[in-house]
C-alpha cells in the first residue's frame, strides 16, 4: 500500500524535516505530529494495547510460584517480567541445527528453524512464527520508544519484539530472547 505524501507547514514531508527528524517508516506508520496533527495509521493494524502478562484472556494460567519453580531465574525475569538477556549471550542467537523453537512457559510450538536467519543483533532472529496465532504483538512504549513486544499467545510469556527490516517473504524480524525458547530438534 504506498501512503499519501503529506506536507508539513514547513513543504517538507513528515518525518524529514527539522520539526519531526528522520524516522525510520516503521515509526512512520503510526507516527502523529503533535504539532500539525500529521498522523499516518492507515498502513499497518496498531498492536492491542499492553496488558499484563498473567491476564486472563491467556489459556495457560500459572501462580507466581510456580513460574518461578518452572523457570531458571532468567527465563523468569524474561518471560514473566519483559527482561531482555544481553546480545550474543543466549544459547540460541547463533544455534541453527533443524528443529523448533518452543516456548519455555508453555510449550507451545512457536517459530521453525527453517525461517531462522542471522540478523547479526545478538539475539535469535526469524522472518516469521509458525503461524499467526501463536504469537501476539503488543505495543511496547517502555525505555522511551514505541515497539511491538511479542508474547506467547498461550500463556502471556514476553518473547522478544517484532521490527520491520526483516528479509522476504515477510519482511519483519522476530528478535527474540533464548531464555524465552526451548529447542526441540527435528525427528
Amino acid at each position: 500500500m504506498e501512503s499519501r505524501k503529506i506536507l508539513h507547514a514547513s513543504g517538507s514531508p513528515p518525518g524529514t524535516d527539522e520539526n519531526h527528524g528522520v524516522i525510520s517508516p516503521y515509526q512512520r506508520q503510526a507516527a502523529s505530529c503533535l504539532r500539525c496533527g500529521y498522523a499516518n495509521m492507515n498502513l499497518f493494524r496498531r498492536p492491542p494495547a499492553p496488558h499484563d502478562h498473567d491476564d486472563p484472556r491467556y489459556p495457560v494460567r500459572k501462580t507466581e510460584q510456580q513460574w518461578q519453580a518452572e523457570l531458571s531465574p532468567m527465563q523468569y525475569q524474561v518471560a514473566r517480567h519483559a527482561a531482555t538477556e544481553r546480545a550474543f549471550t543466549g544459547q540460541y542467537w547463533d544455534h541453527f541445527q533443524d528443529g523448533r523453537y518452543d516456548c519455555v512457559g508453555c510449550g507451545t510450538p512457536l517459530f521453525a528453524s527453517s525461517t531462522k536467519f542471522d540478523a547479526g543483533c545478538g539475539w535469535p532472529s526469524y522472518w516469521e512464527p509458525l503461524n499467526s496465532e501463536v504469537v501476539e504483538r503488543v505495543e511496547d512504549r517502555s525505555h522511551g520508544m514505541v515497539r511491538v513486544e511479542v508474547r506467547c499467545n498461550h500463556c502471556g510469556s514476553h518473547l522478544g519484539h517484532v521490527f520491520p527490516d526483516g528479509p522476504e517473504p515477510t519482511g519483519e524480524r522476530f528478535c527474540i530472547n533464548s531464555a524465552a525458547i526451548d529447542f526441540k530438534p527435528a525427528t
